[in-house]
């Protein structure tokens, strides 16, 4: 393992860790709230860590929904990371079987955004980068998840003190980090309208499914930026 590229990880990811510290604290305090047991609540972050999806299936816990539908809603909201996945695939090829594994296990909304980032500036995606940046955000996910179930029935409904708006501004920021990329507007236009759309009809979490889909099929009939030729002149003139 590469000591520099891993130490650059860490120090990448204790950022993110910390800016996402209070969305931990926020499940934490829910699952509390919708009846998990304290060991119940850790244990859920430490398999399934994937915020998002953990708060809704905390939500459908609390309503007493048939496990399917819970399992179901929480693929739903998960979607987007088969998105993800196939984004950064042409990165880590050179990944092993195990680190792939390992790879997209921590494959959450930051270690996309920053992988792809890396990736496309020509940084490279080490896997010894990955799993610095990985780790830290997953050991203070964790930490913070178990402050928040701690704390939580102090708390009581975190949606009374508005800790609940926590998560739309957080994925507000992810969206708003590649606004400078090609398609950028149309896509979430797209996106947006798609995803209220749905959630008026067909209800949550499947809108978040739909808005993704919608920002899919967009950015695959856009057409591409057209490359700029030389100046065939200019060449000229500089030969």
């Amino acid at each position: 393992m590469n000591r520099s590229d891993f130490k650059q990880g860490l120090k990448g990811g204790a950022i993110i860790a910390l800016s996402s510290a209070p969305f931990g604290v926020l499940f934490g305090a829910v699952a509390i709230d919708n009846g998990l047991s304290f060991l119940e609540t850790l244990l859920m972050s430490a398999t399934v860590y994937a915020g998002a999806s953990q708060l809704v299936g905390i939500e459908l816990f609390g309503q007493r929904v048939e496990p399917w539908l819970v399992v179901l809603s929480v693929f739903a909201v998960n979607f987007r990371h088969i998105l993800y996945s196939a984004a950064i695939a042409k990165f880590v090829r050179h990944y092993t079987p195990l680190q792939k594994a390992l790879a997209f296990f921590l494959l959450v909304d930051p270690q996309f955004a920053e992988a792809f980032r890396r990736g496309e500036s020509g940084q490279g995606v080490s896997f010894s980068w990955y799993f610095g940046f990985g780790a830290v955000i997953y050991v203070c996910w964790s930490i913070s998840t178990m402050i928040g179930a701690w704390f939580g029935r102090m708390i009581g409904d975190p949606a009374s003190i508005g800790i609940d708006i926590l998560l739309p501004v957080y994925f507000l920021g992810m969206v708003l980090a590649f606004r400078s990329r090609w398609g950028f507007y149309p896509i979430v236009l797209a996106s947006a309208v798609a995803s209220i759309a749905a959630y008026h009809t067909v209800g949550s979490p499947w809108h978040v499914s739909i808005g993704a889909a919608a920002g899919v099929i967009v950015a695959t009939v856009l057409p591409l930026p057209a490359k700029q030729e030389p100046d065939a002149a200019a060449s000229e003139a500089e030969g």
